[in-house]
Order: C-alpha cells, then sequence, then structure tokens
C-alpha cells in the first residue's frame, strides 16, 4: 500500500499490526493441525472428516495469505520465524481431548478452534467497526473471514452432532 493509502487508516496502525499478525499466527495453527488431523484420524467416518478438514485447512491458508497481503499493505511484516509464531497466537494450539487420532476428540477440538478464532476476528472487526471509514479495506477482510470463520464452527459441530448419534 502507498503513502496516501496508509495514511486513510486512521487507527494506530502499529496496534493493527500487531492483532493482525496474531491472527496470521492463528491460521498458521489452524492450517498445521487441520492438514495433520486429516491426514492421522480414524475411525468409520474419517474420509469425510477428513475431507472436511482438507478442504477448511485450505480455507484457513487462503485466510493466512490475505491477512499477510493486508500486513504487508499496511506496511508490515508478517511474521516469519515458527517459534514466534506460536509465542504471538491467539489460539495457540489445537488441544485434542482425549486422542488426536479419535473423529469427536478432533471434531471437538477443531470446533473450539474455531470459536477462538471467531473471538479473535469479532474483537478485530468491533474495534474496526465504530468509524467504518478508519479502514474500509481491512475490515471487509476482517468480516469475510470472520464469516467463513463462522461457517466452519458450524461445520465441524454436524459432523461432531452426526457422530454422537
Amino acid at each position: 500500500m502507498g503513502k496516501k493509502g496508509r495514511e486513510i487508516v486512521e487507527i494506530d496502525i502499529n496496534e493493527l499490526l500487531r492483532e493482525l499478525n496474531a491472527a496470521y499466527a492463528d491460521e498458521w495453527i489452524a492450517f498445521f493441525y487441520y492438514t495433520w488431523a486429516a491426514d492421522f484420524i480414524e475411525g468409520p467416518d474419517y474420509p469425510t472428516v477428513a475431507s472436511e478438514l482438507d478442504r477448511i485447512a485450505k480455507e484457513e491458508f487462503e485466510h493466512m495469505s490475505e491477512l499477510a497481503d493486508r500486513i504487508l499493505e499496511l506496511g508490515g511484516e508478517p511474521e516469519g520465524d515458527l517459534e514466534d509464531l506460536q509465542k504471538i497466537a491467539n489460539c495457540k494450539k489445537v488441544e485434542f481431548l482425549k486422542n488426536e487420532r479419535d473423529l469427536q476428540s478432533v471434531l471437538k477440538a477443531v470446533a473450539d478452534a474455531e470459536g477462538c478464532a471467531i473471538d479473535v476476528y469479532n474483537k478485530i472487526l468491533k474495534k474496526l467497526s465504530p468509524c467504518y471509514e478508519r479502514d474500509a479495506r481491512t475490515f471487509h477482510l476482517i468480516e469475510h473471514i470472520l464469516s467463513e470463520e463462522i461457517q466452519h464452527e458450524e461445520t465441524f459441530e454436524n459432523l461432531l452432532e452426526k457422530k454422537r448419534k
């Protein structure tokens, strides 16, 4: 983003960059765990669950790329160190309750992870929305990602509910 593009952002860019980098870290973590779980889960319905995990992992990777682009546009640098990604993340780990290969445990963990992402994006959106003109570009990006995170949570909760029946 050019000089004028940064000038029209009427919020603390450094604070926004920290929040966007933390969300960027969250997306990397989600991508990693979802991809890993899709490859290693076990159980009778694993093909369906693995397929959804793979699909949503790709969307998490897309979110990460979109956030990286916005961070660069705002004059920042996306975090490039894996250890630091873990440190700055809001949602530091996907916690598997029992066994990381168990379908129900995985579905509960990823639904909870999506809940964390929803909280993160909702907080950023609330900061940007009192005066939409503060940063319309970031507002639309976060709104888009939040919408997809809500869909992801619903997908995982629906799959979890099917497993309980």
